[in-house]
Parts: C-alpha cells; sequence; structure tokens
C-alpha cells in the first residue's frame, strides 16, 4: 500500500499512522516504476476530512498511486484557508495536458442550485469533456456524479420533498461489471441529498447500466461505457461520524432535519454510529482501481492488447442485442 501525496499534506500523517506507505512523487517512482496517475477534483467544503476519506481507500491497495489535487480555475473555497489551496492544489489549466489514468470529482453542497447557476459550471463541464477524451475512466460522487449525466446525456435531477439521509441497504443489479466484483447481493451505504436522478430518466439504448439501487433512496451506481464514467450519487467514502456532524450542524442552524435512518444506535445521536459500509467502499475503489491497471499497464510479451473499454454489463448487452439496428 503506497501512495504519494503532496508534501506536507494533513492525510499523508493520517495515511502513515493507518499504515499505508506515504512517499514523496520521486521514491515512489524510483521503487514501483510507474505509478497510476490519479486526479481528485475536491469540491466538498471540508478540504482536509475529504481529501483523507478519499486517499484512504485509493492508497489501500496494492496499487502503486500518485495522488494529485485539483480544482476547476473559476472554482473559490469559501472554508478552506488560502495556504491550504495554495500549497497542495493545482488549476485544472495548470494540470490538463498531464496525463492521467483515473479521475474522481467529489460532490458539493450546492445541489439546490441549478447546474448552470454554479460559478464554475463551464469550468466543470470542460474537466468533464477532457476526461472523457483522455482518462480511461472517471469516478464522479454525489453532486458531481449528476452533473456529468446531466452534461453528458441530458439527464436532469429532481428536488425531494425532504433531505434523504440515513444509511439505507442497496441492492446489487444482475449485471455483470469489474465494479461489482465480490459484492454480495446488498450492501450499505451512507446517503445524504437534496435531490435525485431517477432511473426513469435515463436514455435507452446508449450503454448506461443500473448497477446497484434501492426502493428507499433510489438509484446508487451507474456505469457509463460510453463515456468512461462511474456515476456513484451516495458516499461510501464517509466516515463513521461524518453523518453525525452533518446532522448536529443543521440542527444547530436551525434546520428541520430528521435523525438520519439507520445510522445511529437505537436513533439514539448520543450513540457513537459504526461504520458498516467500510468494507464496501474499499471494495468498490479496489476494483475500480484493478480495472484502470488492466488498461493501462505495460503489455506483456505475447499478452494480447489490453482493451480500452470497460467489460459491458450483461443487462447493456442484452438491451443492445434486441435493438433494432438504426
Amino acid at each position: 500500500m503506497s501512495i504519494a501525496l503532496p508534501p506536507g499534506l494533513p492525510a499523508g500523517a493520517t495515511l502513515a499512522a493507518e499504515g499505508v506507505e506515504v512517499l514523496t512523487s520521486d521514491e515512489l517512482h524510483r521503487r514501483a516504476g510507474r505509478p497510476l496517475r490519479i486526479c481528485l477534483i475536491n469540491l466538498m467544503p471540508k478540504k482536509i476530512a475529504t481529501e483523507t476519506q478519499f486517499c484512504r481507500l485509493i492508497g489501500a491497495t496494492s496499487i502503486a498511486i500518485e495522488l494529485t489535487l485539483c480544482v476547476p480555475d473559476s472554482y473559490r473555497s469559501k472554508t478552506a484557508p488560502a495556504g491550504h489551496m495554495d500549497s497542495f492544489y493545482r488549476r485544472w489549466s495548470q494540470i490538463r495536458d498531464q496525463p492521467f489514468d483515473g479521475l474522481v470529482v467529489t460532490g458539493a453542497p450546492i445541489e439546490t442550485l441549478p447546474f448552470e447557476d454554479v460559478t464554475y459550471w463551464s469550468d466543470l463541464c470542460a474537466i468533464i469533456d477532457w476526461a472523457k477524451a483522455r482518462i480511461p475512466s472517471s469516478l464522479y460522487i454525489c453532486w458531481a456524479a449528476q452533473s456529468a449525466l446531466y452534461h453528458l446525456r441530458a439527464v436532469p435531477k429532481h428536488p425531494l420533498p425532504a433531505k434523504l439521509f440515513g444509511v439505507y441497504r442497496h441492492r446489487v443489479a444482475p449485471a455483470e461489471s469489474y465494479l461489482l466484483s465480490g459484492f454480495g447481493e446488498e450492501f450499505p451505504v451512507p446517503v445524504s441529498r437534496h435531490t435525485e436522478v431517477r432511473a426513469a430518466d435515463l436514455p435507452e439504448c446508449t450503454g448506461l447500466a443500473v448497477l446497484a439501487d434501492s426502493g428507499d433512496a433510489g438509484l446508487c451506481l451507474v456505469e457509463d461505457r460510453e463515456n468512461r464514467a462511474v456515476y456513484m450519487f451516495n458516499h461510501l467514502e464517509y466516515d463513521a461520524g461524518t453523518l453525525r456532524d452533518e446532522f448536529l450542524r443543521d440542527r444547530q442552524a436551525g434546520k428541520s432535519i430528521a435523525v438520519p435512518v439507520d445510522y445511529f444506535p437505537d436513533d439514539d445521536p448520543a450513540c457513537p454510529a459504526v461504520n458498516v459500509w467500510r468494507s464496501t467502499a474499499h471494495l468498490l475503489f479496489s476494483n475500480w482501481l484493478e480495472e484502470i491497471q488492466r488498461i493501462v499497464r505495460p503489455r506483456a510479451i505475447g499478452e494480447p492488447p489490453a482493451s480500452t473499454t470497460w467489460p459491458l454489463a450483461a443487462q447493456a448487452i442484452s438491451s443492445s442485442a434486441t435493438a433494432p439496428a438504426l
């Protein structure tokens, strides 16, 4: 487990204490040869907490990772110190010509705004197009997943009557995908959303495959082979206390907020919650990174070239096989 992070990033000390080997970029290249280069675009307000959550999952596999932190050029953080952003983050225009193997774009607490009203919307659309053209796989989280689907597929988001908030069981769909390797029939996922994307709005015959959903929480995980994208509408990256912090924040702000569903023991906010989704989070990120590694690793002598497209979901294969020719 080795990962190269920007020198001095607070997440580095946390990961090192948890047994992850944190190296400089030069050290990692000398030891591992060519690591996977992953770009993390962090749009969440609590930068250090979110950095740590994603670095923990990205750095926990046997694959050597070099991580770059990035934000859109027109993005301005209202919560992170300027020194933190200047020290550890790059603007997209500074890295757009560099090669990356994977992209992760986080959610953002702006989901009730129309997409076009977001100040950095045009920059984010350019990043999504860049990823589609140049990056083997992109993983979009929560609001970023809604944004990418809207930009790439014109899929709308819908406001919910109340915040969808808690830990919900999700069913694994009857589809074959590398992302689902090792999954059981269902798994728990933290959900924290004011809006949703509906399965009925997904365009047909476009290669979209629903991989996981919930009768109570709706879509969770969608694979988009044509755009080399994965859309996760919920938050497997969350720590055990993240939903608690959101609950206390909203309650202290005087907002009408229900106790998160199936989160606190006996629904008692005084009881510490247990992270029952951590193993699933590690499995999802491990599967994602292993598929990227399969695509981009150097080809052994005599080995057929790795496909640059993902294994087709069985559900999508069946749909396309029965669709009339155009």
